[in-house]
């Protein structure tokens, strides 16, 4: 194994408590020179935010090292020469977007492409039914996916991620989405080209059985389930095979000597 790309929310913290260990599992990655990036399909926050909050955590991390759906995002549209999305984000993923000219909020045509990320508490039945009409006015925007994460464990427990609403925008337009964040292979191989590292040396880190450990695997990456996060005893029962389960990040060290 030459790299390491860790999932965020769930490994090294939940919500703003950083798991025991993390902090000294990422010092040892740096100490021993082992290239790492962060993975996530966060879209509730920037990367300059991130940073903060790991910097609160004990964690140093430059915005370089972190690759989010909204900058993979914004960079695709720029080069399909898109503009106009209809942004269904939060406020600090759509600064991603600027210099886009985003559709007002109000509008339900005219959209370059619609661009769903989590949008949380933002989410009810008029805001989706605007993305569902803004997808059947014109049969060639292209529905973007920041990712297909199901759900994720907040500090008042699980809650829906975009993977959700991305499909029932699918099933009711006809329109396949374009992916652009975990499980997508060109997610992962965008990060492994970023280590400079054949995918089959890369181990991604994650608390999701089928968007961090199966989505690793089919990128030719190993994947590597840890027990905290959204964690399910179950996900061990499924037809996902993790590399290697982890009590925690805290093994990591342990586990890649052992190798």
């Amino acid at each position: 194994m030459a790299g390491v790309l860790l999932d965020l929310d769930g490994v090294v913290y939940v919500g703003d408590a950083v798991l025991p260990g993390a902090a000294e599992t990422i010092s040892w990655l740096t100490r021993v020179g082992i290239p790492h990036r962060y993975l996530t399909n966060t879209t509730s926050r920037p990367r300059s935010a991130i940073v903060e909050k790991l910097a609160r955590m004990g964690v140093t991390a430059d915005p370089s090292q972190i690759l989010t759906p909204g900058v993979v995002a914004a960079a695709w549209l720029r080069r399909e020469g898109i503009e106009r999305p209809a942004l269904f984000v939060p406020d600090a993923t759509a600064a991603e977007f600027a210099g886009m000219e985003p559709l007002p909020a109000s509008a339900e045509k005219g959209a370059g492409a619609v661009v769903v990320g989590d949008l949380g508490s933002g989410w009810d039945f008029a805001t989706l039914n605007r993305a569902f009409r803004l997808l059947m006015s014109d049969p060639d925007t292209p529905l973007v996916a920041l990712g297909l994460t199901r759900y994720w464990r907040a500090d008042d427990g699980l809650r829906l991620d975009a993977g959700a609403y991305v499909h029932a925008l699918e099933y009711a337009s006809g329109r396949t989405a374009v992916v652009l964040g975990k499980p997508d292979p060109a997610f992962y191989g965008t990060a492994v080209a970023d280590l400079g590292v054949a995918p089959d040396q890369v181990v991604m880190v994650g608390d999701d059985i089928r968007t961090d450990v199966e989505g690793a695997q089919r990128a030719g990456l190993v994947g590597v389930l840890v027990r905290t996060g959204k964690f399910a005893a179950s996900d061990l029962d499924g037809d996902v095979t993790p590399d290697a389960v982890l009590d925690s990040i805290a093994d990591l060290p342990r586990w890649w000597a052992e190798r």
